[in-house]
This record gives C-alpha cells, sequence and structure tokens, in this order.
C-alpha cells in the first residue's frame, strides 16, 4: 500500500533546483558529495567559455565582501510560516489584500510558490543607508546569544538590525548584502510584463544600478527617475541642499508597457473652441509644414472670400490636394474668427493622444513631497508619527497609473507607513479598479519618546495597518460624497475592497522532529505523537497549507461544517482542509461529494491506521482527480 504523501512545509531549496536545471545541461558536470548532488565548477566553467580556463580572469562585475554570503541566503529555504490574525484583520474571509508582519526576506521566500509570477508592480522604499538607517543584518550561521551579544537587539526571526554608520568598514557591502537577497526573490514574483520601482537617494543610487543590473539584467532598466521631494533648499546644509530621490525602475521582460499619465489641465487649456456639431473641443492648428513635397502644392480658395492661399516658397500643406477637399467638406479648415483669414487645421481634443508620455523629472507640485506625506499622516493620525521621511501618497499613485492594471496585485515589502496600500485604495476608488496589495513590514520598536509611542502605537507594523484603517474610512467617506454630489448612482452597493489580512512571520506549526526526524532517538518519539505545536490553531495551519501547495493567500476562505467537523473550503473547490480529529470513512464520502482539486488532514486526525487506510482509497475510488495529503 502506498503511503500518503506530506505537505513539505517548507520553501523551495533553490541550490537544488538550480543543481537540476544544471545537469540537464551539463551531465558530466555534475559529481556527489556526502551531502548530495554538487556542480563542479571548473567543468562548468571550462563549457561556458570557448578559450582554455586556467584560473580567475578579470570581469566586469560588481564585488563586494559577503556577496557570496548574500547568494547563499538568498537560497536558503525556510520552515518559516504565517500565522493569521483575525483580531487585525478587516473583513478577513472576504478581503483579497495582505498586510504581513516580519522580515521581508523570510516572507518572499515564503511567497515564492504562490505569487511566482503574478505580481504586476512592486513598489519598496528600503533604507537610504545614511548612517543611521537600520540595516538588516542576515547572519544565518550566528547563533541566538552571539547577535544579542553583538547588538542587543534582534527582531522575532532571530535576525539582527543595527545602525551603518559610515565609520563602519563594510558601511557599502553591508547594504548590498543586504537588499541583494531581497531583490533575487523579488524578482521571481513579478509577471513577465511586470516592473519594479525603487526609491533611493543618492548614497546608494550607484550601487543599486549595479546590482539590479545584475539581478535583471543591463537590458531590463526603464529609467531613473529624479523626484523633487522637497520644495525648498536647506540653508544649514555644508555643501549642496539635496532636494530630490531617485525612482528606480526594471522591467521583469521586455513584455512590460507603461501606460500614459493623464493629460494635464495645461494641455487641454488650447482645446476651447466647439462648432457644436458633435465634434467636440478643437483648437486652431498650423496647416503647413516645413518639408517640401510637390504634389502638396496648390492653391486652397476660402470659400468666404474666393481668396487663394499658396504655401511660401519652401513649404508645403500638410496634406495633398484629395484630402485637403475632404478637410474642407468636413468643416476641419478654419479661416479665422471673421471667416476671412489665412487657412489653419482644426485639432480636435478626441484625436489626440489621451495621455502623457512619463518623463524622468517629477516635481513636487506633480507627485507632491516629503512634508506633504507628514502633513498627510498627521491629518489621519491627528499627531505627528515617527517617520521622517514618509512618501505622499499622490507619488505611489503616480508609479500606479505608469505600471499598474485594473486587476494588478502591487507588493511593497519595505511597507512603512503603507503609503502604497493607500494609494492602491484612492486609485480604485478613482477608477472602479479592483488592484490587491501585499504590505510586508518588520514591526520595529517606536521610540518611546515619540508621539506614536506614546498614543499606543508600539511598533511600525501597529501604525501602518491603522493606517490603512484610517485612510480606507477616509477614502469610503469622500467616495460617498462625491457619489451624492452628482446624484449619479447614489443608490449602488460600494463593493470596493477596503479590508485586509493580517498574517504574522512566526516558526513552523510542525515540532521539529517533522524536518528533521533522523536528529531524534525512537525512544523520544512518543513526546512527538502529533506532529503539530499544540499552540496552533486550524486557521495557522490552513495557512502554512496554503503556502506549501502554492494557492495565494487571498483566496476566499468559507467554513463549513460537515459530519460534525470544522471544514475550510478555499477558492471553492481549489482545496479543501480538515484539521478535527476522528476523520473516518463516512466522512470521506461526505467530502467527496465536494469533488474538490486538494484535500489535507492532520496526520494524526484519522480514527485509527485503519480509517486512514480506507479513506485514502475511498477518495481515489470517489474523486480520482483529487490530490490528498497529509501534515
Amino acid at each position: 500500500m502506498n503511503s500518503i504523501d506530506k505537505l513539505d512545509l517548507r520553501t523551495p531549496d533553490f541550490v537544488s533546483a538550480n543543481i537540476e536545471k544544471l545537469a540537464a545541461l551539463f551531465p558530466h558536470c555534475v559529481t556527489e558529495s556526502a551531502d548530495g548532488k554538487k556542480i563542479d565548477f571548473d567543468l562548468l566553467q571550462q563549457e561556458l567559455c570557448n578559450d582554455i580556463v586556467e584560473g580567475n580572469r578579470e570581469r566586469y562585475r560588481l564585488e563586494w565582501p559577503g556577496k557570496r554570503e548574500a547568494i547563499v541566503t538568498a537560497n536558503m529555504p525556510t520552515t518559516k510560516t504565517l500565522r493569521p490574525v483575525r483580531e487585525d484583520s478587516v473583513d478577513f474571509d472576504n478581503t483579497e489584500n495582505l498586510y504581513i508582519e516580519g522580515d521581508n526576506l523570510e516572507v518572499l521566500k515564503l511567497l515564492q510558490e504562490s505569487y511566482f509570477g503574478k505580481i504586476k508592480m512592486i513598489y519598496i522604499d528600503p533604507p537610504y543607508n545614511t548612517g543611521n538607517d537600520f540595516v538588516y543584518k542576515d547572519n544565518f550561521a550566528t547563533d541566538r546569544e552571539t547577535e544579542l551579544f553583538e547588538s542587543g537587539q534582534i527582531d522575532e526571526c532571530n535576525r539582527r538590525m543595527v545602525a551603518n554608520p559610515e565609520t563602519s568598514g563594510r558601511y557599502h557591502s553591508d547594504w548590498l548584502t543586504m537588499m541583494y537577497p531581497r531583490l533575487k526573490l523579488a524578482r521571481n514574483l513579478l509577471t513577465d510584463d511586470g516592473v519594479i520601482f525603487i526609491s533611493i537617494d543618492d548614497n546608494e543610487v550607484h550601487n543599486l544600478r549595479k546590482i539590479c543590473d545584475e539581478v535583471f539584467g543591463e537590458v531590463n532598466f526603464v529609467a531613473n527617475v529624479v523626484w523633487q521631494k522637497k520644495y525648498a533648499a536647506t540653508n544649514d546644509s555644508k555643501g549642496f541642499s539635496a532636494t530630490h530621490d531617485h525612482i528606480i525602475i526594471y522591467q521583469r521582460s521586455d513584455e512590460f508597457n507603461r501606460n500614459l499619465l493623464p493629460r494635464t489641465v495645461e494641455q487641454n487649456v488650447p482645446y476651447k473652441n466647439d462648432d457644436n456639431d458633435g465634434k467636440g473641443l478643437w483648437r486652431a492648428d498650423n496647416i503647413l509644414v516645413k518639408s517640401f513635397s510637390s504634389n502638396c502644392v496648390y492653391p486652397i480658395v476660402n470659400p468666404n472670400t474666393g481668396v487663394e492661399f499658396l504655401p511660401p516658397e519652401g513649404s508645403c500643406w500638410r496634406a495633398n490636394q484629395d484630402t485637403m477637399l475632404k478637410w474642407l467638406s468636413e468643416n476641419r479648415i478654419y479661416f479665422g474668427k471673421d471667416g476671412k483669414g489665412a487657412p489653419q487645421l482644426k485639432r480636435y481634443l478626441n484625436e489626440v493622444q489621451q495621455g502623457r508620455v512619463p518623463i524622468t523629472w517629477w516635481t513636487f507640485q506633480e507627485v507632491g513631497h516629503n512634508d506633504a506625506a507628514n502633513k498627510e499622516l498627521t491629518a489621519l493620525f491627528g499627531a505627528k508619527t515617527p517617520f521622517d521621511t514618509p512618501k505622499p501618497s499622490t507619488l505611489v499613485r503616480q508609479i500606479l497609473l505608469i505600471a499598474s492594471k485594473t486587476d494588478s496585485i502591487i507588493l511593497d515589502f519595505f511597507s512603512g507607513s503603507a503609503t502604497t496600500a493607500h494609494a492602491v485604495m484612492q486609485l480604485n476608488a478613482e477608477d472602479g479598479g479592483n488592484r490587491k496589495y501585499i504590505m510586508v513590514q518588520l514591526p520595529e520598536q517606536t521610540d518611546e519618546k515619540s508621539e506614536a509611542y506614546k498614543a499606543g502605537y508600539q511598533n511600525i507594523c501597529e501604525i501602518g495597518k491603522e493606517r490603512i484603517r484610517r485612510a480606507a474610512n477616509k477614502v469610503k467617506e469622500e467616495k460617498r460624497s462625491k457619489t451624492e454630489k452628482e446624484g449619479l448612482f447614489a443608490n449602488v452597493e460600494d463593493t470596493q475592497d477596503y479590508g485586509f489580512r493580517v498574517y504574522r512571520l512566526a516558526e513552523s506549526n510542525m515540532q521539529d522532529v517533522y524536518y528533521r526526524p533522523q536528529d531524534y532517538k525512537q525512544e523520544s518519539m512518543d513526546m512527538f505523537a502529533d506532529n503539530i505545536k499544540p499552540d496552533r490553531t486550524a486557521d495557522d495551519l490552513l495557512a502554512q497549507v496554503m503556502l506549501d501547495w502554492g494557492l495565494p493567500l487571498s483566496y476566499k476562505i468559507d467554513q463549513a461544517s460537515i459530519n460534525g467537523k470544522q471544514v475550510f473550503r478555499v477558492a471553492q473547490d481549489s482545496l479543501l482542509a480538515c484539521f478535527d480529529k476522528g476523520i473516518d470513512e463516512a466522512f470521506a464520502k461526505e467530502i467527496a461529494k465536494e469533488k474538490p482539486l486538494r484535500v489535507v488532514f492532520r496526520d494524526s486526525g484519522f480514527a485509527s491506521d485503519t480509517a486512514k487506510i480506507n479513506v485514502q482509497q475511498l477518495l481515489k475510488q470517489l474523486t480520482p482527480e483529487t490530490e490528498m495529503k497529509v501534515i
């Protein structure tokens, strides 16, 4: 009898996957070691070079102390999980938005299967490395005591965060080591037409360009936007007063197509004439062109005066005579207010490009500045929040206009004050879109002296979640007021998604023996009669199963009672999960009626070993398309 497959409950091992890919291309470059398959890099290097390889050669690339560590860090699998926090969520069962608390490196690993190739746009505002920013230290080889001794400050994932002053011997290297694995993992999540926007200042913009060239490919560089973040210079600056930041943009591939931005009021001002003939607003445009074409030189007769007009020497009309006669018959030629002037072409507003091409210089008048962002937060909270340089929601809104579709998934894994979530909700309210967001933020502690701490916000995540709640209420109220004022569809139900599901990064739901049974002796196995930690709920288990099975955490979750047991339905029939005890044949028959694509139980949840085998066989017989696994 075949045993029932167990869910692996850990993220993919990218190293092993890459070895398998190389083995398919160069099988003789794969060797064996005590730890399994390995690559013979000398042979592989020779396979990729037409010359005889005799040693290291100089090459154009970015190197820094810790780069290899960064690559290993990105590839290392994790057994951590995300635990749902219903009490902090809004409309948990129905919303498709996510707010995830925890180290973004671990979270990005956990999202790899569920969101691989599904994120249309990423925006991040990472630490700028000014010397006062806290930089993540992804030193997975250091034990807890050493980390506590070294820094005195660690996160819940046993990773420390320290300031990175310029006096540090690895000032740039530490920042690069932190950023590289996160960008590498983020790239995997982008759709083929996806794009990433990264805010940065002058301290690391040069290095960011280099590592992005390596991660995304130099050919996928899109633009370096300069954003005017301040409306005035700082007079006490030692050198030049920095009034700008950069936004570096890279595409996943050449399938990315940017959207046009809306036309400005200034662009539309010239279109002020209207003949009331249904053709709309127009402006007078020059009908001459400086290039010469003999078939575009002919007299145009003013039908009001009979006066003939010829183009000046060396010039010609914009069109040939047949087209010009057509324009005249359509009343597209304008002869001045009094009808006695020289001919001009009527350029209709609805015929020009309905948008403007984005440029690489964004002024504060167009997208806001840091001071406006602070005022925006103060207006929402009624007090100052502990963000020195927050981004205005209008800035992120502009990015969304350029790079997203109305149904896109947007990711921000340095979410800070959750500006991106605010901007997504605002734009959805304006254009009726259904964009979804995923916010990821480490719960950094707020300063005890700050107004935010005094107001009860002990960490950045608490501020971010509350900002989303308050911004949602504000957007909802503004939308309702606008609808009532316009008197249109005032009674139509507002179906916009204002909710969000909160998940918190945590150690695995499974006992260590689940992953390393070889480390335990037979006589100690009795203490692990159940693989699952005793403090974990069915909600916790469902989240880990969804991640392991590659199902988006935003899928709709319904709960039902079948034969007296709690059953979770994920996206209707995508997954059916039951973690109760006493699973037997009668329950299996009821489950089979649902014909789910996947079904999962606790390994210890069956009524007996016989029931476990019978349930497996019943499901194979009654619903052969269903994949069954246990945890």
